[in-house]
Parts: structure tokens; C-alpha cells; sequence
């Protein structure tokens, strides 16, 4: 019979250079475990997948060091906030960014995503937080009464109330339906570094640099517990998902307590330094940390990890007789939060702030999310995490396996493996199985109708061609290669066609050319719709779209019977473009059309009103017919489906 093998209760899992430059923030994503995102003083985003050596994803748009990051709960968006003030919000699911939010005049220090509604809340070096929303780049609310900077912000799993966490060693709990502070907790004598909501009852708990850790009653807004003797400064702390204990990550430790009364139940040594963040996934607690431009994974076996019962000594203290544990009490139930069935029901709506905050969409705007890039550099990894499967499936989902924990190094210990033990102790290797794959999505609905496969816009080689289909076949090995003269000559032969193709092309674009340089807009748009070739139209639009004051009510009864027809384009390329022209009319001159039409009549003759009102009268025509098309898409998945949805928000009022 072979010998079981004793593994280790916390173990490194890696370590990885994340940027070229000091790694400033990193956050994990709680609902996977698996998934790292960092930020550094290079201004850039990585993100990464656990135990994997290559960055998957790596996000720009930051002109000033990233200072911190979030992930959203199911890991389709994460917000970045930068040194500067700004926060940029990307959809990872689409590789775009989706906003640009200012409005800070320091350092952003803190970030969370509402769980429920589209909603970030930032916090800053200028001791305000703000509450956005992302769907429509404006600031919904700001919440004043910290006097230094902000450090953590946590949504209370319901979603009604908002915790902050400040260097004026204060926690304050803000009522977001209200609009205004419920309660103030001080009696930490130093900065508050983090806080976290219980799963499920109305408590709180705040680490502190005091090295105490203290929980606070949301009912009746008092100290329940402080547990005081950390080793060092309190950084991360995390309920169990049952809520049965928290998890305080120490300086090379992980402690686990309970607060009524408080009390220790486990330290597990864990050279991990000054742990950022903790997550659980498979009965394990992922913990990272960074140094410089390094980051570390570390994992713990909580399996192997007491979270109830008797205290336990602390390994990191002297030795000393244990304390004489007191008997737990029945502590009263707390009252439990409600959150939104699972019917799909409104979000909690929150006050809107009576300081008219929010910007309407500019061109500066338009202009920074040109200039963000999401740069996949692991496409493998990124459709594996990030792409959805729509296909149904008849099997369970398969959930991410645990990382397998390595034997233990002591050969005493190895020795002791061969005596009979608790099952609790003995753990048989797991294979390392691929982790990080995202479960098929299974739906009631019918399948929808395969679309046409779209040809992406970027790609590294030609769709159905293969170069080697138009050079000679070379019957002996040892012949040498072609030179570049005689491989282009060999490609051009009976390609006369492609040839006329492409003069043909340019031929037209000298032609749309002339006219723009005459400065008449307009035509030029005409004779490119003329010509009858999307390729000119394309071509065209890329210029127009890039400065929006260019756009005139009589362009737009020209340009939209040609969306139309870019939108149900099987080129990638041709759709964005389609997308962001009608995004720009939309955005410029879809209140205006409903503000014309619905203007009641004038008396007397009005010449140049009637042309307008003709011209509004066209557009909302074609704009009703296109509202079918980007409705019917608007479910599709990746980029596509992002830029439809988005446009089908904005054609809302044409129903």
C-alpha cells in the first residue's frame, strides 16, 4: 500500500514580475479566486491568471501611476483610479475601455463596485468619496466628513449603505438611499486601513495600523469586540464566506478570530510578508502581496485550518500559559440583509446629488477612450476567462479545482506520515488540473440564430488565402530560398484582378478627396455614398468620426441609410465604425430631433424651420428602422455586443 503523503497547510504558489516598474495596487477577483489584477507606476493595468507565468491582458489610458484597482463581482469590469484623480473603467469582456470618470484633485486611494446596480464608489487623497455612475460618466453623489485621505471603501452586500475607511482613524457608514452619514466609529488611535461587511449579518469589521482589529454592531452603532496584539499593521482582513470567523492577513501570518467574545482560533505561519489581498476559492485562501516590481501567490489550506472551537496559542508570541477561554454565549441573531431576489428586480435607486455633477459625453472624452487600449497578450488565457460560452450544456458546470499542495519539506514529518493519522491530516496528491475556466452559460431560452461569422479587424494573416498557395513548390530540399524579387514577382502573377480592385479603390478616394479639400463636407459624403462602395464610406466616416463638430443634421440624413448597412456587415472593422458614427448622432442630435417633432406648430411661413423639421422628420424615420436592427444584436457577446447594447440604452426614448 502506498504512503500517504503529508502536504503543507500554506505554501508560495509563485512569483511574478508584473510591470516594468514598481507595483503600486493589485486587487483578486473575489468570485473566482483565480483571476489578479495589478497597477504600477509604469501607468499601466495588468491582469493575470493565478499560478500562470504570462500577463493575459494589459490595459493603458493612464497618464499618472495607477494607485488603485477593482474588480466587479462577476469579473467583467474592473476600474483603475491614478495618481492624477482620474478613473477609467474598462470591459474586459469587450478588451475596451467603457469610461473615463474626473472629477478627484488627488490621488484616488480607494475603489469598490456596487454589488447590485452600475455604480463605483472612489476615494480620495482630497478626503472626499463619490458615488458614479458608470452608464452615464456622471457623478451621482459626494460624501464629506473624513479630514484625511480615504483608504478602503466597502458596499454592504445589500447595497444600501456604503463603509469608508480613513486616515483621521475613523470609520463612517454613509446611507446611500438618504444620501447622507448614518454613524460614525471611532476608537482606532491610527490610520483605518480596511473594512469589511459581514456576509450576512449587520456587522462590521475595520483593521487598523494600531494593530487592533475591531467589530462594530450596524444595528445598534457600537463596539462589539476589539482584538488588539497584531503583530504589525492590519492590511486585509476577509470573512469566511459562511461568516462563521474573519481572516486578519499579518505580517508572515494568518490569524482567524472570532469576536463574541474575541478570540483566536488559528495562526498559520505564512512567510508572505505584508499580504495586499485575501480571496477564497475551493476551500482555500489565496493571498498576494507585492515588493518593488514583484508580486507573490500564496495559498493556505483551510481544510487543515481550525475557524471554531478552543483558541489557539500564537506561535508568533512568547510563550506563555494559555488564557483561560470563557464559555462562548448564544449571541442574539443579527438582523440579516436583504438583497434583491433573484427574479432580476431594480437595484436600491440612490440619492442623486442636489450639485448638478454629471458631464455630458464630449469630445474629450471620445478623445481619452481613443487613447486607453486593452492589449491582450495572452489570447489563449483571455478567451478562456473572459470569452462566454453561449452554447448550452447538458453536463454540470466545471468548477475551478484547487491548487494541489505540495509535500511536506521535514523528513521527521515524512516519517510521521507513515503512522496511521486523522483523515483530516492525511491528503492524497490532486493532479494539476487546468484552472481559470469559466463554466458554460446555461440558459431555458432557445439557442439564438447563428449570426455570420465576422471577420475580425485584427488579424495576422489573410482570411481563406495562404501564402504559400502562390510560390512555387520547391521540389529539392537543399534548393535555396527565393529572393525577394523573384517572391514578389511569383505573387503578382494572376493577380490582375486584385490590382484593378484596389486602383479602382484609390481611384475613388482621390475622387472624395478633391471634393473634401474644397471644404464642402457634405458632398464629399455624397459622392462617397454615390460611388456605391462601403470600403469609401468607411474610409470616409474614420475621418468624420474623429472630430464630432464636423457632424451637421443634413450629414446625418446621408450617413444613416449607410449605418445601416455597416451594421449588418459581416467585417468587424466596418461595424465598429458603424457603431461610433451612430453613437456620435445619437449623443448629438437625438434630443434635438425629439425636441423638434414634438415642438408645436408656428404661425406664418418659416422656410428654414420646415427644412429642419423635414430633415428631423427623415431622421427619425431611419433611426426607428435602425433601432430594430441594434435591438435584435444588442444580445450578442464580446465587443460587438457591448457596442450594441450601449447603443440600444441610448435609442431607448425612440420606443
Amino acid at each position: 500500500m502506498a504512503t500517504p503523503v503529508v502536504t503543507k497547510t500554506a505554501w508560495k504558489l509563485q512569483e511574478i514580475v508584473a510591470h516594468a516598474s514598481n507595483v503600486s495596487s493589485l486587487v483578486l477577483g473575489k468570485a473566482s479566486g483565480r483571476l489578479l489584477a495589478t497597477g504600477g507606476d509604469d501607468c499601466r493595468v495588468n491582469l493575470w491568471s493565478i499560478n500562470k507565468p504570462n500577463c493575459i491582458m494589459s490595459l493603458t489610458g493612464h497618464t499618472s501611476p495607477v494607485e488603485s484597482v477593482r474588480l466587479n463581482t462577476p469579473e467583467e469590469l474592473i476600474v483603475a483610479g491614478s495618481q492624477s484623480g482620474s478613473i477609467r473603467v474598462w470591459d474586459l469582456e469587450a478588451a475596451k475601455i467603457l469610461r473615463t470618470l474626473m472629477g478627484h484633485k488627488a490621488n484616488i486611494c480607494s475603489l469598490d463596485f456596487h454589488p447590485y446596480g452600475e455604480f463605483v464608489a472612489s476615494g480620495s487623497q482630497d478626503t472626499n468619496i463619490k458615488l458614479w455612475d458608470i452608464r452615464r460618466k456622471g457623478c451621482v453623489f459626494r460624501y464629506r466628513g473624513h479630514s484625511q485621505a480615504v483608504r478602503c471603501l466597502r458596499f454592504s452586500p445589500d447595497g444600501k449603505w456604503l463603509a469608508s475607511a480613513a486616515d483621521d482613524h475613523t470609520v463612517k457608514l454613509w446611507d446611500l438611499t438618504a444620501g447622507k452619514m448614518m454613524s460614525e466609529f471611532p476608537g482606532h488611535t491610527g490610520p483605518v486601513n480596511v473594512v469589511e461587511f459581514h456576509p450576512n449579518e449587520y456587522l462590521l469589521a475595520s483593521g487598523s495600523s494600531d494593530r487592533t482589529i475591531r467589530f462594530w454592531d450596524l444595528e445598534k452603532f457600537q463596539v462589539v469586540s476589539c482584538i488588539e496584539g497584531e503583530p504589525g499593521p492590519v492590511r486585509s482582513v476577509l470573512f469566511n464566506p459562511d461568516g462563521c470567523c474573519l481572516y486578519s492577513g499579518c505580517q508572515d501570518s494568518l490569524r482567524v478570530y472570532g469576536w463574541e467574545p474575541e478570540r483566536c482560533f488559528d495562526v498559520v505561519l505564512v512567510n508572505w510578508g505584508k499580504v495586499a489581498d485575501l480571496a477564497i476559492c475551493n476551500d482555500q485562501l489565496i493571498g498576494v502581496a507585492f515588493s518593488q516590481s514583484s508580486v507573490s501567490s500564496y495559498v493556505v489550506d483551510l481544510t487543515r485550518v481550525t475557524r471554531t472551537g478552543t483558541v489557539a496559542p500564537d506561535p508568533m508570541q512568547d510563550s506563555r500559559p494559555p488564557a483561560q477561554q470563557p464559555p462562548h454565549p448564544s449571541a442574539p441573531l443579527r438582523r440579516i440583509y436583504e438583497r434583491p431576489s433573484a427574479t432580476g428586480s431594480e437595484p436600491q435607486r440612490v440619492k442623486q446629488n442636489s450639485e448638478s455633477e454629471r458631464r455630458s459625453p464630449s469630445s474629450e472624452d471620445d478623445r481619452d477612450e481613443r487613447e486607453s487600449r486593452a492589449e491582450i497578450q495572452n489570447a489563449e488565457d483571455y478567451n478562456e476567462i473572459f470569452q462566454p460560452k453561449n452554447s448550452i450544456s447538458r453536463t454540470p458546470p466545471r468548477r475551478s479545482e484547487p491548487f494541489p499542495a505540495p509535500p511536506e519539506d521535514d523528513m521527521a514529518t515524512a516519517k510521521e506520515a507513515a503512522k496511521p493519522s486523522p483523515a483530516t491530516d492525511v491528503q492524497f496528491p490532486v493532479p494539476k488540473l487546468e484552472v481559470l475556466s469559466r463554466p458554460p452559460v446555461v440558459t431555458s431560452t432557445p439557442a439564438p440564430k447563428a449570426e455570420s461569422p465576422i471577420i475580425p479587424a485584427t488579424r495576422n494573416e489573410p482570411i481563406g488565402l495562404k501564402a504559400s498557395d502562390f510560390l512555387p513548390a520547391v521540389k529539392i530540399p537543399q534548393q535555396a530560398e527565393l529572393v525577394d524579387e523573384d517572391a514578389m514577382s511569383q505573387i503578382r502573377k494572376g493577380h490582375d484582378t486584385m490590382c484593378v480592385v484596389l486602383t479602382s479603390r484609390h481611384k475613388n478616394l482621390d475622387t472624395v478627396r478633391a471634393v473634401w479639400t474644397t471644404g464642402d463636407i457634405k458632398t464629399s459624403v455624397d459622392s462617397a455614398v454615390a460611388i456605391n462602395d462601403l470600403s469609401v464610406v468607411v474610409d470616409l466616416l474614420n475621418i468624420v468620426n474623429q472630430k464630432a463638430s464636423l457632424w451637421k443634421l443634413d450629414l446625418c440624413t446621408t450617413i444613416l441609410p449607410q449605418i445601416e448597412k455597416l451594421l449588418q456587415s459581416k467585417y468587424e472593422s466596418y461595424v465598429q465604425t458603424g457603431c461610433t458614427s451612430l453613437k456620435l448622432i445619437l449623443q448629438r442630435f437625438l434630443p434635438l430631433i425629439t425636441d423638434i417633432l414634438a415642438a408645436p406648430p408656428t404661425v406664418g411661413v418659416d422656410i428654414s424651420r420646415e427644412e429642419r423639421l423635414h430633415k428631423c422628420r427623415v431622421c427619425y424615420k431611419q433611426l426607428r428602422s435602425i433601432s430594430g436592427l441594434v435591438k435584435s444584436k444588442s444580445g450578442l457577446s464580446g465587443r460587438h455586443g457591448s457596442a450594441f447594447r450601449e447603443l440600444h440604452l441610448l435609442m431607448a426614448s425612440l420606443d
